[in-house]
């Protein structure tokens, strides 16, 4: 698993005008709405580009014994963030399924999900039973949103205390700044939108 922590990350996309967000006004953004080529906070990891900032830290973990990396984890102090992009259709409507396909997972597993409004419209409030550090049982919540953009479907995951209030947690603000460079090529409905470690990471210490 990648770790690392941004350093003189600047991502190259052209300059492009702002376009109708669809509900979207304060990002999560295209790569067609945004441009951040003269901004070295920002990390280019491929399909997404996101914002680093000193109260987290970001880690690629693999999906498969292929390396193949389709998520990156935002790690602060009191919570994370998971954000995974995926194909979608012009048409849009791809989260009510995937609501739906969790809403079934998380009663499978014995928890429950309730969807609620949120600043990106339905989401799903989720408490599923987990072991503790020490081996007790415990529940662990996290807080999904989908946010749809042009033929693309952003799944971000807050979990721990951001999960709780998240209002004016920082990693929400982190949602907010991402944004997503889905490409023209033809992909399958739901073909995850894969990641890349920067050329320029800088790994983060061990923990412990």
């Amino acid at each position: 698993m990648a770790r690392f922590r941004k350093k003189d990350a600047q991502p190259q996309i052209d300059d492009q005008p702002i376009e109708e967000t669809g509900g979207r006004e304060h990002g999560p953004w295209d790569s067609t709405e945004k441009s951040v080529v003269d901004d070295p906070t920002y990390v280019d990891l491929g399909s997404l580009i996101v914002r680093g900032h000193d109260d987290y830290a970001l880690q690629l973990p693999a999906d498969n014994d292929d390396g193949e990396i389709g998520s990156v984890l935002m790690v602060a102090e009191n919570g994370a963030l998971e954000l995974r992009a995926f194909a979608a259709t012009r048409s849009g409507g791809l989260w009510d399924e995937v609501r739906s396909d969790i809403v079934a997972e998380v009663e499978r597993l014995g928890g429950e999900a309730i969807e609620d409004e949120g600043p990106h419209g339905p989401e799903l409030k989720v408490t599923v039973p987990a072991t503790t550090p020490d081996g007790e049982t415990g529940v662990q919540p996290s807080r999904i949103m989908g946010i749809e953009g042009p033929r693309w479907l952003l799944r971000a995951t807050l979990l721990g205390e951001a999960a709780l209030v998240p209002e004016d947690h920082i990693l929400m603000d982190a949602l907010n700044d991402v944004i997503v460079v889905r490409g023209e090529g033809p992909k399958m409905l739901r073909e995850p939108l894969l990641l890349r470690v920067p050329p320029n990471a800088v790994p983060a210490p061990p923990e412990g």
